[in-house]
């Protein structure tokens, strides 16, 4: 991303500005644009933008604008003020029944293209080459062999549904960018300016700093916290990471394990509510549920990785024989809370406003409202005209990435619908699993998995609701539980190697080797990957069902993933044995899934499991730590 200053920086803030104040206006204006207006002016900005701050090249001029890429911001502009000069001709044809006019495929050619590329620059190769070959798919049905064969889509019929319907670039991915997350993505960058990120992170350090482990556990706290402020897995590593993960090894922990701490708790912060990262959203348009049930459903589940994370630290600090942070250097929480505590109220008010129902919309403005008003309490957190209209500029240019994904992602869906793949996928899929549900969740896991390695988890998960999603709610999954299913493992990407990016900006910070910390990082983050095969089948960890049943849930899986932490880390009340460790992980896995004989099964194992670490401790053991092969 280029970093501009002088005139080309101005006019590029001055973009961004009117961009944020665009959007509120769109959300609070009596007379609220259409939405393919909204969507047509969403996507010009986010272009001109992408061609004015992402250079074509890594190697290019970070501080200068070349004219080619001034050609393309204008060129995107006229081809989008083509919609609006032809506007009635567009909202009133009847799209691919009405032929285009030769300056019609032109232009939806050239957008097409500037989209794709975009993408390219703003998140990488993977989304647009995926685009790219479902394209062709759209183009050579004919030709192709099996379940993948079709009739095929002219190109006029290819280029009507991707530019002058809302069922391509202009549909519910972006309609979602444009109407929800950068909104939340403005109310994080008043946050951040206010300075709620040192709070977060003082915050944490005074409640666990001095705990065993205390620096880790600081991460899984300010993480969680902070994930309410970037949505983003590996932006919540860069900022945090370079505070704590230097405290981690200074206090002990391994640089591998440091790194993998870091990078599991930053990954939470997108399936941590109240904001959960634009996926979220994408998952309730596609349910046609309020955001607020996305938020509650995922309430559990979150609880249950973070509660995992905490554990596997404490043990793994008790095993290794680790201390906190000493004392004297740990912020007191009552001058934190008196000094800083206000900035927490924003984010109290956006969690009670969706609870109460009102729009996630209206919610994200008012909190930003409240960030505002609230920062002038003290001098030290106001938020002056200068921090306001640079967290403007930021949200906007933060939301860039997102909109470019989501226009991206919308090609592939229109495609996808247009051809039918989607039913035919489904059925193939439903073949190839042979009615075994089990089979199905893995081989969606598996895609979420890969899916998620070269792209970000919002276009990850659009292509598993598209593709995978529907043969999975075939097999009688409860459709909210599918859609999350799909979206954990295309968050958990982030930490699974072979390309875990979020790993990889950790263990650049903790210097330290990839596969190691990478393995350590699908070790903490083991709940994550087991709770949703569990919430397939139990609908309860999704508050699915009555309070009794729900409230079982919660108190068996916690202690199922304290259990769980403790097996994988070979401590519990002292050093466990292998066969303690089975019992201890064997018991986990029984108690995360609810249901009276698994619990009853699941705490015999756990109460055997503690009673052998109490009465009998093996000669092997009593050899001192530090003398231990």
């Amino acid at each position: 991303m280029r970093k501009l200053s002088g005139y080309p920086g101005l006019v590029v803030g001055v973009v961004g500005v009117v961009m944020a104040l665009y959007h509120v206006y769109a959300r609070l204006t009596w007379y609220a644009p259409d939405t393919l207006v909204l969507l047509v002016i969403t996507l010009a900005f986010s272009l001109v933008l992408s061609f004015l701050l992402y250079p074509r090249r890594k190697s290019a001029t970070p501080d200068r604008i070349p004219w080619s890429d001034l050609g393309l911001a204008a060129l995107s502009l006229g081809v989008l003020g083509y919609v609006f000069v032809n506007y009635q001709y567009v909202v009133s044809r009847y799209p691919t029944a009405h032929p285009l006019a030769r300056a019609d495929m032109v232009v939806a050619a050239v957008a097409t293209l500037l989209v794709l590329e975009a993408t390219r620059r703003t998140i990488g190769i993977a989304l647009p080459l995926v685009a790219l070959c479902f394209i062709a798919y759209g183009l050579l049905g004919p030709w192709l062999p099996g379940v993948l064969s079709h009739k095929g889509l002219t190109l006029m019929i290819l280029l009507d549904q991707t530019f002058f319907t809302t069922e391509g670039i202009f549909g519910i991915p972006l309609n979602v960018a444009g109407s929800y997350v950068i909104l939340f993505i403005i109310f994080g960058a008043f946050l951040e300016k206010s300075g709620a990120g040192q709070f977060f992170m003082n915050f944490a350090n005074a409640i666990a700093g001095g705990a065993r482990g205390g620096p880790g556990k600081v991460s899984v706290v300010s993480s969680s916290l902070f994930g309410t402020i970037s949505g983003s897995a590996v932006a919540n590593v860069m900022v945090d990471g370079w505070l704590t993960i230097p405290m981690m090894k200074k206090t002990g922990f391994k640089p591998e394990a440091a790194a993998a701490i870091e990078a599991v708790a930053s990954t939470g912060g997108q399936i941590m509510p109240p904001i959960m990262g634009a996926a979220a959203f994408v998952m309730a348009e596609f349910l046609g549920a309020s955001y607020a049930q996305i938020m509650i459903a995922a309430a559990i589940p979150a609880i249950f990785y973070y509660g995992a994370l905490f554990a596997a630290i404490h043990f793994n600090a008790v095993r290794t024989g680790l201390t906190g942070i000493p004392k004297n250097e740990l912020p007191i929480l009552g001058q934190i809370i008196w000094r800083q505590g206000h900035l927490f109220v924003p984010v109290l008010i956006i969690l009670v406003l969706l609870i109460q129902g009102f729009t996630a919309t209206y919610a994200a403005i008012v909190s930003a409202a409240a960030v505002v008003v609230l920062s002038w309490i003290r001098p030290e957190t106001r938020v002056t005209l200068a921090k306001g209209l640079a967290a403007l500029r930021d949200g906007a240019e933060q939301t860039v990435p997102v909109a470019m994904a989501c226009a991206s992602a919308g090609i592939v869906i229109g495609i996808v619908l247009q051809t039918g793949l989607a039913i035919r996928f489904t059925g193939f899929l439903a073949a190839l699993a042979a009615g075994h549900l089990m089979l199905a969740l893995l081989i969606t896991m598996v895609a979420g998995i890969i899916l998620g390695m070269g792209m970000p988890t919002t276009p990850a998960y659009i292509m598993q609701a598209a593709l995978l999603i529907p043969a999975v709610i075939k097999l009688g999954v409860p459709p909210i539980a599918a859609h999350m299913f799909a979206f954990y493992f295309s968050c958990l990407s982030a930490v699974t190697p072979p390309v875990a990016l979020a790993v990889y900006a950790a263990a650049s910070i903790g210097r330290c080797g990839l596969w190691g910390a990478g393995i350590q990082a699908v070790k903490f983050a083991a709940a994550g990957f087991i709770v949703p095969f569990f919430f397939v089948y139990s609908p309860a960890l999704l508050f699915q069902g009555s309070w009794i049943e729900i409230l079982q849930a919660v108190v068996t899986g916690t202690i199922g993933v304290i259990a769980l932490a403790a097996g994988l880390e070979g401590q519990f009340i002292r050093v466990a044995t292998r066969v303690e460790r089975g019992l201890f992980i064997g018991a986990a896995l029984l108690l995360i899934h609810p249901g009276l004989t698994t619990d009853l099964i699941g705490f015999g194992l756990l109460g055997a499991g503690l009673l052998m670490q109490k009465v009998w401790t093996p000669a092997a053991l009593m050899v001192p730590r530090g003398e231990r092969a």
